[in-house]
């Protein structure tokens, strides 16, 4: 992707205020409208991508399913659908599950200041053909060995990811996949 890309920024209500380009604001840490999708299997188990070894930040580390940025004038799940499929290869029905703001320093200078509107749900695809630009490698996990492997090595995750498990695992068991 040669085109430079824009984030929405927002306030902490959620309210566009503006855009900027998406390393300027990542430079400057300012809010931003952002998605995160968490797709689970029949059995339970979530679709955890590793991020490719190209990303301009946090190469390499495990995550959500997919994440990114809503362009002006599409929804969220207009951008998690278009995301979902040029990241991961498949399309499924996702819905709207909670949103989170958090900040965090993810190296070279860059700060990931978002408000992360969650989606989750779920696949019966096995094999998932993801975009190796996109991603370095997939796997589905249960919420339980996710959460043993985050506290023998947290480093092995985004901040993000880190940020919002404890909210997901709590969504998810108040509300069922």
């Amino acid at each position: 992707m040669n085109k430079e890309e824009y984030v929405l920024l927002v306030d902490e209500q959620d309210n566009e205020i503006g855009s900027m380009e998406k390393m300027e604001a990542h430079r400057k840490g300012l809010l931003h409208r952002a998605f995160s999708v968490f797709i689970f299997n029949t059995k339970g188990e979530l679709l955890l991508q590793q991020r490719a070894a190209s990303k301009y930040h946090s190469p390499l580390k495990w995550t959500n399913t997919c994440c990114s940025h809503q362009r002006k004038n599409e929804t969220t799940l207009q951008a998690a659908a278009r995301r979902m499929q040029e990241e991961m290869g498949i399309t499924c029905n996702v819905s709207l599950s909670y949103t989170f703001i958090y900040k965090a320093d993810v190296g070279q200078g860059l700060f990931e200041h978002e408000l992360d509107h969650v989606l989750i749900g779920t696949t019966t695809q096995t094999t998932i053909p993801f975009n190796k630009n996109e991603v370095h490698a997939v796997r589905f996990a249960s919420l339980e060995d996710i959460e043993k492997e985050m506290s023998i090595n947290p480093e092995d995750f985004t901040k993000w990811f880190l940020i919002t498990f404890s909210d997901l695992r709590k969504y998810i068991s108040e509300h069922p996949v």
